[in-house]
């Protein structure tokens, strides 16, 4: 369980340049490459709102899977959802502050999609954790906004870093926040690979 490498006989590539995801990956893999999807991210108005990450993590999964097909491929897109309004990453301090203002006293859901490739197959799965912000303050929004963190993050928050102090309380996992539910995805590679 805790070494899958052990039981692969192939490489394992993760379609991600996240610092974060790596490190999460590395938790059940000791070696893989890093091989990051270069599509745009394209949402088909078609798909529900809670199943977009899922949709494109399976697009960057099938993208990389293309060039290697006969690699374990891992595909992860993570969105932060309120009132049905997915909040990807600000396009400036304006709307990052718009962003922080929603989340603001207010319960979003973090949703993770997975895209798992391996032997000619496809498998995907959702993971969803309720995160409940306290009251910010304008104070609050700005001095967080000039640290520069939120501009590489959904939802222009990161509860790994000083994003956290906005927290209030989580409902579900907290991995699947930071962007890799790696229990999840533990559990589907034991039955995948089985």
């Amino acid at each position: 369980m805790f070494n899958l490498s052990k039981i692969l006989n192939c490489e394992v590539v993760l379609a991600s340049q996240s610092p974060r995801r790596k490190e999460l990956l590395s938790v059940i893999f000791d070696k893989f490459s890093i091989v990051p999807a270069k599509g745009d991210e394209i949402i088909n108005e078609s798909v529900p709102t809670q199943l977009v990450p899922q949709s494109l993590a399976y697009e960057k999964c099938r993208e990389v899977a293309l060039l290697y097909p006969d690699s374990l491929v891992i595909g992860c897109d993570t969105s932060v959802i309120l009132h049905d309004e997915i909040m990807g990453k600000p396009k400036d301090k304006d709307d990052a502050y718009r962003m922080l203002k929603h989340l603001s006293g207010n319960t979003h859901q973090v949703v993770s999609g997975t895209a798992v490739y391996y032997k000619g197959q496809y498998y995907s799965f959702s993971c969803k954790t309720d995160v409940t912000f306290r009251e910010l303050s304008d104070e609050d929004i700005f001095a967080y906004i000039l640290t520069g963190e939120p501009f590489d993050k959904a939802g222009a928050y990161g509860i790994q870093g000083k994003g956290s102090l906005f927290v209030e309380k989580i409902n579900g996992d907290y991995f699947n926040v930071v962007g890799l539910p790696v229990s999840e995805l533990a559990k589907n590679l034991k039955e995948i690979l089985a």
